[in-house]
């Protein structure tokens, strides 16, 4: 993964910075990423894990995620608030870092079509201030 930038260190996003969920960050702000990541996973998904197996690494967990729980019709729907919306859309995507725009035209169409509820303004608003999903501006 990138290295991530002090999101002060910026007022405003250039077209080519990109967004991703930062492990490291969630890891050094005492965050358990495997334990947020691993709530949003499928009833199915849950039910394979063993107590008594090692427990799935953050990238593990993202891939099944990303593999199966994404494919479900209610993954991400406009009853979600906004930021959960975002964060499992980069659970569904493997992690992959996206721009802004790409965000935003994704999360319309997956949460039918209501960008009135994430304009691009404020959905950059909401990730420059997340404390809570390890949202971070990647260095292209």
């Amino acid at each position: 993964m990138k290295d991530t930038l002090n999101k002060e260190e910026k007022t405003e996003e250039s077209p080519e910075t990109q967004w991703a969920i930062s492990l490291e960050w969630l890891d050094s702000n005492r965050r358990s990423a495997a334990m947020l990541i691993s709530e949003h996973l499928c009833h199915d998904c849950t039910s394979k894990l063993s107590p008594e197996k090692k427990q799935p690494s953050p990238e593990e967990l993202i891939s099944i995620i990303q593999k199966c729980c994404s494919n479900h019709p209610d993954f991400i729907s406009h009853r979600l608030p906004v930021m959960e919306s975002v964060f499992r859309l980069f659970l569904g995507n493997g992690n992959k870092a996206m721009r802004l725009d790409e965000m935003v035209q994704q999360l319309s169409q997956l949460r039918g079509g209501d960008s009135y509820r994430t304009p691009r303004e404020a959905l950059l608003r909401l990730l420059k201030n997340d404390r809570y999903y390890g949202l971070q501006e990647m260095v292209p």
